[in-house]
Parts: structure tokens; sequence; C-alpha cells
């Protein structure tokens, strides 16, 4: 798959700007995670109250890289999407509770991306996926395909938040929330990446950071190569002019 990455946009704790992120590429550390969120004051508040966390985490990051007037098809991508919220569901089940259905309709899945749609005034295409450690790169399948279908322009936002403390024996690969937005176009005249699946060897090096980070360093750092190894997938980044 070719496709050119138009704008990106990433945020994490302490970390919004280009600056932030090109001292991070350059110095990767475990930032602390903390109650920091984005404040998306772009809504009017009524609108902010309902979004969760990962919800405004994913907004911000998406939101200017779609114009005004422009419908685009948006890929959310998540591999345990909204773990607060749905600790806190079954803690309530736990202590026999009553369920609150807007708590529990807004902890799917595709709850943010049907928040993307109707705050956005989307019509189009909306996909929410989750996979293992390269869902990202299933997202990206998905963006191709979407390209190849005739869709000028694709959106695709990886969002992770970090987990509540009973999880985090299991979700060991989320070191802080980071958010990354993609706007993706088909490759045609200027720089591209090519995006390559291979079977994977045993003795593949495991990444010290999750993917989506590593992207946003080979972004910052002007990388021509980024290789992801994931169970018997292999994915192979690769820059081309």
């Amino acid at each position: 798959m070719n496709f050119i990455i138009d704008q990106w946009r990433a945020w994490a704790p302490g970390l919004d700007s280009d600056a932030d992120w090109l001292a991070w590429s350059r110095q990767p550390v475990r930032v602390p995670d903390g109650d920091a969120q984005p404040s998306c004051d772009f809504l009017p508040p009524m609108q902010r109250r309902r979004l969760s966390r990962l919800a405004r985490m994913t907004l911000h990051v998406a939101w200017p890289l779609c114009a005004e007037d422009e419908q685009l098809p948006f890929v959310f991508a998540s591999r345990h999407g909204e773990t607060p919220r749905t600790y806190a569901l079954l803690s309530e089940v736990a202590e026999q509770q009553p369920l609150s259905p807007t708590q529990f309709g807004l902890s799917v899945h595709n709850a943010i991306a049907g928040q993307w749609s109707i705050l956005r005034g989307q019509r189009g295409e909306s996909v929410a996926i989750a996979g293992e450690a390269d869902t990202f790169e299933h997202a990206l399948v998905e963006a191709s395909a979407l390209l190849d279908d005739g869709a000028p322009a694709v959106l695709v936002v990886l969002a992770e938040e970090y987990p509540p403390e009973p999880y985090r024996d299991w979700i060991d690969d989320v070191p802080f929330s980071y958010a990354l937005a993609l706007r993706l176009k088909r490759a045609g005249s200027g720089e591209a990446w090519q995006l390559q699946l291979e079977p994977n060897r045993e003795d593949a090096a495991v990444e010290a950071w999750p993917h989506a980070l590593n992207v946003i360093r080979a972004l910052q750092l002007r990388s021509d190569t980024l290789v992801h190894a994931w169970k018997t997938r292999r994915w192979i980044w690769q820059r081309i002019p």
C-alpha cells in the first residue's frame, strides 16, 4: 500500500506542539500521565461534558485536520478502548448498582466515531477498529481501501488511554495516554509512504514503545524505514520519493 501523510497531529500529557514532540522524539521518556486532558474548547460546554478523556484526545487531534465544509471518511482505532469507563461500569455491576444507559452507550468501541460524526456533522463512512498490537496498521489497510474506493482523503486516529490500576498487569503496552491523527491521501506526486506486510521472523526485535509513538518519532526525525513486528506479521514502512 502506498499513501501520503498529508497532515498529522498528536497529543499526550505535556506533549501537544510540534516542538514538544520533536524534543520527545530525540529523547523518548515515559511522561507522567495524571489527569491532564485536552480542553476541546472548540465545542460548546454542554457537548464537552459528555466526552470521555479518550474522546477528547481523539477530537483534539482530529479536529484541525478536517476543514469546516469537508466530508471525510473516519477510521478510529484503539486496541483497548474506553478502559476507565468500562471498569467503572463493571465496578457498578459488582456492587449491584444500576447502570447508566448513557455511560453504557458511550463505552462501546464505535461510540467515539459516532460522537465525531455527530459533533463534526460528518455524513460519510466511519469505522471503529480494535485489534492486537498492530491495530494501527489494520486501520491503515482500512483507510487505503477507502482511498482506493475514491475518497480524496481519509482521517485515521489511533488513541489509547492509560488503564485503571487493576488492568495494568494485563495492559502493558500503554505507558501513558496518547492519540495520533493522520490525514491520508492517495500516493501520487510527492513524497509518500509504502506499507508492506511480510511473514515475521522468530528473532524480530521487540519495540520499546507502542508503534504509534514510533511512527511519531519517524515523522519527526525523518526516518526512511520503520519495522513493526507482531506475532506472525511483519509490517515494513518505507518512505518513497
